[in-house]
């Protein structure tokens, strides 16, 4: 998975710029070209924090220890960096970022066991896999998606 430019960064950056789709292509744009871009200054407050592999898997198990939950890497680097900067007194709320069945290989690590699967995704891999190689080009996707996506 390649998130050197998160989808969800970039719905954020649609928001703070007024929801003008040219300016963030502008911004990216530059970001290509120049290496960095200048947002406008949020309402709202960001904090940021740093968490390791051997932090993740230490608040997975805590959380699992405490309310009985897996929670996926994604997910426990938030829990962890949230704790951290928290006010005194006040909850914290963090919503669940990826599916820990996707993250089975560091559930085992953290907790000794993987997660169950949610339901019709038990026997994934062995399921037939399906996919079609296409060129480079927008408007062939797009008359892909218009003959083969659901109605």
């Amino acid at each position: 998975m390649d998130i050197s430019k998160a989808s969800n960064f970039e719905r954020y950056v649609f928001d703070l710029v007024g929801r003008d789709g040219a300016h963030v292509r502008e911004l990216y744009s530059r970001l290509d070209s120049v290496g960095e871009f200048d947002l406008p200054r949020p309402d709202s407050e960001f904090v940021s924090g740093r968490s390791t592999h051997a932090d993740r898997l230490r608040t997975i198990k805590q959380v699992y220890d405490r309310f009985g939950v897996m929670i996926d890497p994604h997910t426990a680097d938030g829990v962890k960096v949230g704790m951290e900067k928290r006010e005194a007194g006040i909850a914290l709320i963090c919503l669940e970022t990826a599916q820990p069945a996707k993250f089975a290989a560091t559930l085992r690590e953290a907790l000794g066991r993987e997660p169950q699967r949610p339901k019709g995704f038990e026997n994934l891999e062995k399921l037939p896999q399906r996919f079609t190689v296409m060129e480079r080009d927008a408007a062939a996707i797009k008359r892909y998606i218009e003959r083969h996506g659901a109605a």
